[in-house]
């Protein structure tokens, strides 16, 4: 019975230590599946699981913790960095400028209740307190990656790796209560600015129907404006000042593929596909809707949705590549994760993408050629991106910033690297010839994958001392000042949100649940709302508040605790 003893209890045998991470996880995954009162704490289970497990004397080397702990986080984040790349930088558009700034606020403000609560209620000559603190944080707004990124940070103002404060015990108090209060929070603004849910998706409903989102509208015109007779299509264009494309045109029953040299004649017919909100001006400058039944005619046009597999199309724009003047086809429009969008002439396209072409069956069948469009090659990863992005970012973490007065010198560190890395490749990688395309489904894998190994890591790391930490110590205060944290900002923000910038409360809702990166709130908002609000609210903050939270997280390390 050797064996099992060897096994079990054996902290330097790698089956020992494989059986335990398995475990720990395991145990975590599946009892993070259950739910209290509606809300499941998801993977993050995994760190109370690791808990338990170290509490009861299960652990492996620490050096080896601490690699996994590591690699984890660096998985965890680079894929996120990946995910909110290509986002990133559109987020500040179109309204976005606003939220923002007000998820920016809410990251402001958790972090001068924090400090508050620091300098008011603990004891600021103790060195470990305010890195306790920065745990707390990280747990009331329930964001992980700057857990991983301040306990990294830690690293390099404590010389001596026994020294670094085990901050996981501060984020594990607060994290439970910081779930429940950003909803309890959500929920309070609702009443306190006197919300009655119907007017709010009633608004949505009406703007909605105002202002169409800029998706794709079909529609076959006939010319009436005198002013176009005889004008080329590129002259229409620029006389319209709207982009559209015109996939066909049917001129005394012949059909063409129109190009920019193609003249239009009173009485013609055309297909136009273009924005939305752009349909009633292009249809009031050319003509009216009139039926027209394009399969009878003398050349039948094929639609064809085409995958882009090709690795030398990334980045090309549809502009480049005279669709119609070269191919004798049009693209009218393409789908991206999910979203419909308007080929216009400047939109780059990216690996994965799908685009619907129009034109003779030899022609579609010649630019699915040029495209690729094989599925098959999207199931195989790119490698060579997350792992070149991986040692550039590591490198890129590695050097460190001398500021004045600051004794440390700032490094982004393991953390910090990887994700700025990643948002840069994930919006400019196509400019080096870098295929950044990796499936959601592959994404959430390797991002799930990390965040469970730095969490068992973390936890297995946490639980030696953890019961000491919130029974003999300052386990209930660092409950109450977490809980705090979480709602003071909210309820601030928030009201702010709707009495000043009149937002809508779905809106709201997501802006919330965006700012603080918690998903089970995201889907309280979406159970209140037959609308996309929250998730739009939610999407366009995420990118910007991931970044703050991590980078935060280790400034406040670095250069606060640093100063001890």
């Amino acid at each position: 019975m050797n064996w099992i003893e060897q096994l079990l209890f054996d902290s330097n045998s790698i089956a020992h230590i494989v059986l335990l991470y398995t475990a720990v996880i395991s145990l975590g995954v599946y009892l993070g599946k259950i739910k209290f009162f509606g809300i499941s704490l998801g993977v993050t289970f995994v760190l109370f699981a690791g808990i338990l497990a170290g509490h009861f004397g299960f652990t492996g080397p620490v050096s080896t913790l601490n690699f996994l702990q590591d690699f984890g986080l660096i998985l965890f984040v680079y894929c996120i960095g990946l995910q909110v790349g290509p986002g990133f930088f559109e987020s500040f558009k179109k309204g976005g400028v606003t939220l923002n700034l007000l998820a920016c606020g809410i990251v402001a403000l958790n972090i001068l209740v924090m400090l508050v609560l620091y300098y008011c209620v603990f004891d600021t000559n103790d060195p470990r307190n305010l890195p306790m603190m920065v745990g707390v944080l990280c747990g009331a707004v329930t964001n992980t990656p700057g857990l991983g990124a301040a306990t990294e940070a830690l690293t390099q103002v404590f010389a001596n790796a026994q020294a670094v404060p085990q901050i996981a015990s501060g984020y594990a108090c607060a994290y439970p209560l910081g779930v429940v209060g950003i909803i309890a929070a959500t929920i309070s603004i609702r009443y306190i600015c006197g919300i009655v849910l119907k007017d709010e998706e009633d608004r949505i409903l009406a703007q909605q129907a105002e202002n169409p989102h800029a998706k794709p509208h079909k529609m076959t015109l006939k010319v009436t404006n005198t002013a176009l007779h005889e004008k080329t299509l590129l002259q229409v264009r620029d006389f319209l000042g709207r982009n559209y494309v015109c996939s066909r045109a049917l001129h005394e029953g012949h059909v063409s593929i129109p190009t920019k040299d193609t003249k239009f004649y009173l009485g013609d017919h055309l297909f136009i596909t273009c924005a939305e909100d752009d349909a009633e001006a292009v249809r009031a400058f050319i003509g009216p809707e009139e039926y027209i039944d394009w399969d009878m005619q003398d050349m039948p046009m094929v639609s064809k949705s085409i995958v882009v597999t090709q690795p030398k199309m990334n980045g090309k724009t549809f502009g480049q590549l005279h669709f119609s003047s070269v191919y004798g086809v049009n693209v009218t429009r393409i789908s991206r994760s999910g979203m419909n969008l308007f080929a216009d002439r400047n939109l780059r396209m990216q690996v994965g993408d799908k685009i619907v072409v129009v034109g003779p069956e030899d022609a579609v069948d010649r630019v699915a050629s040029l495209m690729g469009n094989s599925v098959k090659r999207l199931d195989h990863p790119n490698l060579v991106t997350i792992f070149v992005g991986i040692l550039v970012g590591i490198i890129f973490g590695s050097i460190p910033f001398a500021f004045p007065g600051v004794p440390t010198p700032v490094k982004l560190g393991l953390a910090g690297g990887p994700l700025i890395v990643a948002i840069l490749i994930g919006r400019f990688g196509y400019k080096f010839r870098l295929v950044t395309y990796v499936s959601t489904s592959a994404n959430f894998m390797l991002r799930e994958f990390g965040l469970a190994l730095f969490l068992a890591s973390v936890g297995i790391k946490a639980g030696e001392h953890f019961v000491d930490t919130v029974v003999a110590g300052d386990g209930l205060t660092y409950v109450w000042t977490g809980f705090l944290i979480t709602v003071i900002p909210i309820l601030i923000i928030g009201v702010i949100a709707r009495m000043r910038f009149k937002l809508n409360y779905f809106t709201i809702m997501g802006l919330i649940a965006g700012s603080t990166t918690d998903p089970p709130a995201l889907a309280f908002a979406n159970q209140a709302s037959s609308t996309d609000a929250p998730a739009v609210g939610y999407s366009t903050v995420y990118p910007l508040t991931m970044f703050l939270r991590i980078l935060t997280a280790q400034l406040i390390v670095l250069l606060l605790c640093g100063t001890f």
